[in-house]
């Protein structure tokens, strides 16, 4: 059964899309940008999008924010924060922060879809301080220890 998150939006930004799922079996919802005026990101240049919304996400839940997977591979846009959280108490506009790591600058236009939202549950762990860890085959091997191949 889905959940409900409730949205508002902020005066002045009716005109803006609503995050939606653009297919049928999608994970997560575009949503899009509300800038006043067309925004340009530079490459190498990191700037926040501002979505004209507020949301209620239910505790026990958060939202996700991740690229899109085009403007990633046509435009060398990410999200720097991936996946950026919006946690169930924030009460404040949501907020995009934008990166540009291709070589051409990049034009936000208002209304248009610079991210995806996924509504994922939380699990809260306790902690508990101890004098070792179990061992296992892996051990302290990291970054590439098992070859590139």
């Amino acid at each position: 059964m889905p959940i409900t998150v409730r949205i508002r939006r902020k005066d002045g930004c009716e005109d803006v899309p609503l995050p939606r799922y653009m297919s049928e079996a999608a994970a997560g919802m575009d949503i899009c940008a509300a800038n006043a005026e067309p925004l340009v990101i530079e490459p190498g240049q990191i700037r926040l999008v501002p979505t004209g919304l507020y949301l209620e996400i239910p505790p026990g839940y958060e939202g996700q924010v991740r690229p899109r997977s085009g403007l990633a591979l046509k435009h060398g846009l990410t999200i720097v924060n991936s996946p950026g959280t919006i946690d169930s108490d924030y009460r404040g506009e949501v907020g995009i922060i934008v990166g540009n790591i291709g070589e051409q600058p990049y034009t936000v236009e208002r209304g248009s879809r610079i991210a995806q939202l996924v509504i994922a549950p939380v699990v809260r762990a306790a902690t508990e301080i101890v004098a070792q860890l179990d061992e296992t085959t892996r051990g302290s091997g990291g970054f590439g220890h098992t070859g590139t191949k």
